[in-house]
């Protein structure tokens, strides 16, 4: 899978980290490409695939210590290099802590964990229902801020993208004390806010447009947000994590809010809406203004992925799929849909899972092997064809380049009328990274090939000296 800089043949992790320590930096500002909507461009105008793993505290720090402790955002960026991955999730997190026994069972964390910085001073007067100073919700926190920016301008540098979460709705309405520890409780801060109106004691209207003080301290802090990152390439935003179904008109609200403000600033960057738990539906996320969403299960997304019809550029994201999961063949089918493959990683065990578990390492490599074949592939031109394979997966540029994907071992048939001359074949073994060279094949009819290795297996038909003239 012929690529410049890589070595012909043998698309081995070595080279894949080889290629990632070499990154240029990210180029933006992102924008949904003119040709190929499935996919954004870059600042040159080229079209990339998005891929990344992304955990719970890459911004807020988050653990059973308070203060908790510091994340190494660095050695995660050095992790995501050597994967081959260019894109982040960057994490918000709204309570100052929480009863982990309220949550999900997968947290390995102690009965308590804090979370660190927020973006609002804590000034006081008066003591917050954690015993700490109340929040000022009209003076924001610098350490925050400045957070945020070191660490969207480090990812740039090496050549990933980040989407900046700006709320998250999850913890609101499955965290059993996740009201006494937000700061919009009239009880934690100085302005009087109260997120609460009905008095149920979930605050789930701070997400909704009940409050107009509410939204306005919201607008106030996405201006904020955005007047710190603004100028930057590798920019993109996300509304919230998993909220509830009626935060939906506040999630447009938001999006047009963000759309509204960056146009009289250098750079516009894109806005994503994710899905909403629980009960949410897709309909709700193709139906707003966000450029680009992450669907959940409905449909096929995890199993059998639809192929995307360009109305929205798709992050296809394991965390709304199944939390914690997936494996290689999803990310294949889902590339090979139209998709661009996001994986939530327990990463260091702090918050979910077990440190780095092994079993994950299939879903972080292939990941990391599909962006290296779409940097290779004129991505503009490959559209989802499922009837030119047997398989039913294939991202083709037909005449020209065909990517199949053979969920198990064997033969596939593709259809090649569209290819005039010779391609070359060249197969790609998810399991180890290595591929194999096999000849060429003569367009013209559909061809049955078999794959050289047990197991699952990527082919790469490419017109003869494609590959060779990049």
């Amino acid at each position: 899978m012929a690529c410049t800089g890589m070595a012909l043949g043998v698309l081995t992790l070595a080279c894949v980290v080889s290629a990632a320590l070499g990154a240029a930096p990210a180029s933006g500002p992102l924008k949904v490409h003119p040709r190929n909507p499935r996919y954004f461009a870059d600042g040159a105008g080229k079209a990339i695939l998005l891929v990344g793993s992304h955990t719970w505290n890459n911004l807020l720090d988050m653990g059973a210590t308070d203060p908790p402790p510091r994340f190494d955002f660095e050695a995660y960026l050095d992790w995501m290099a050597k994967l081959n991955h260019n894109f982040i999730r960057l994490w918000a997190w709204e309570l100052v802590s929480w009863d982990t026994r309220g949550g999900s069972a997968q947290w390995s964390v102690p009965k308590r964990c804090f979370a660190a910085p927020q973006p609002w001073l804590r000034t006081g007067p008066g003591k917050a229902l954690d015993d700490k100073p109340k929040f000022d919700l009209a003076r924001f926190n610098p350490e925050y801020f400045e957070r945020l920016r070191s660490r969207v301008e480090a990812a740039g540098k090496r050549g990933i993208y980040v989407s900046i979460m700006l709320f998250e709705g999850w913890c609101m309405q499955f965290i059993s004390d996740a009201w006494a520890n937000h700061p919009f409780n009239p009880a934690n801060n100085v302005n009087g806010i109260n997120g609460d109106p009905n008095g149920d004691g979930k605050g789930l209207e701070v997400h909704e447009l009940a409050v107009k003080a509410v939204t306005a301290v919201q607008e106030a802090y996405v201006r904020k947000v955005i007047d710190t990152v603004n100028d930057l390439d590798n920019v993109l935003y996300e509304i919230s994590n998993e909220n509830h179904p009626p935060s939906t008109e506040w999630q447009y609200h938001m999006i047009r809010f963000i759309k509204d403000y960056e146009k009289a600033k250098p750079k516009q960057h894109p806005v994503g809406m994710t899905f909403q738990y629980k009960g949410g539906s897709n309909k709700a996320l193709f139906d707003s203004p966000a450029d680009w969403v992450s669907p959940n299960p409905d449909g096929g997304y995890r199993d059998d992925p639809p192929p995307a019809d360009g109305r929205k550029v798709v992050l296809n994201d394991t965390d709304h799929l199944w939390g914690i999961g997936g494996d290689a063949a999803w990310v294949w089918k889902s590339f090979l849909r139209g998709h661009n493959p996001l994986f939530m990683d327990p990463y260091d065990g702090l918050i979910l899972g077990g440190r780095l578990e092994a079993r994950f390492d299939p879903v972080r490599r292939n990941i990391g092997y599909a962006l290296q074949l779409a940097s290779c592939l004129d991505l503009a031109a490959m559209t989802p064809r499922s009837g030119l394979a047997s398989s039913k997966y294939c991202l083709a540029s037909p005449g020209n380049a065909y990517l199949v994907y053979l969920p198990t071992a064997g033969k596939v048939t593709v259809d090649l009328s569209a290819a005039k001359g010779d391609l070359t074949v060249e197969w790609l073994d998810p399991k180890t990274g290595q591929t194999r060279k096999a000849g060429v094949v003569r367009g013209g009819p559909a061809r049955e090939l078999s794959a050289p290795f047990q197991g699952d297996a990527v082919l790469l038909l490419e017109a003869a000296g494609a590959g060779e003239s990049r």
